[in-house]
């Protein structure tokens, strides 16, 4: 009987171990992340750099704003973002949304003088640089 306890509570930590190593890396917000595919994404574009970007927002996911494992922390394109949206406050804004996804194409990726970030867009690349590319 003790055995057959031990077993469970052993199974039932693998189990828990394995959920937690297979969770998403970055949580974008959703509302974010959809107005950025409406905006940007078109699958089924006969354009090569609409697929690539397509393609690369599918691999990249939360990261087309976000970089590494944690969702503070955000690439170039992400930081710009920031700046104009409140996750809190502008998530259900669609219009302030796509102002923000608007305006934040029109800046340099680099912060200086760089390709803008809707020019990479453009290109079939993320903007934010990463994974996906």
């Amino acid at each position: 009987m003790a055995r057959s306890k031990l077993f469970s509570v052993v199974v039932g930590l693998v189990v828990a171990c394995g959920m937690v190593a297979s969770a998403r890396p970055a949580f974008a917000i959703k509302q974010f992340f959809d107005e950025f595919k409406a905006m940007y994404v078109k699958p089924d574009s006969g354009n090569a750099a609409e697929k690539a970007l397509a393609a690369a927002v599918e691999t990249a996911k939360c990261n087309v704003c976000h970089a590494g494992t944690s969702k503070k922390e955000r690439n170039a394109y992400g930081e710009a973002l920031a700046d104009l949206l409140d996750k809190k406050e502008d998530a259900k804004n669609v219009e302030k949304i796509k102002a923000s996804l608007e305006k934040v194409a029109g800046m340099p990726s680099d912060g200086k003088s760089g390709p803008t970030f809707g020019a990479l867009i453009k290109e079939g690349k993320l903007p934010g640089g990463g994974t996906g590319q």
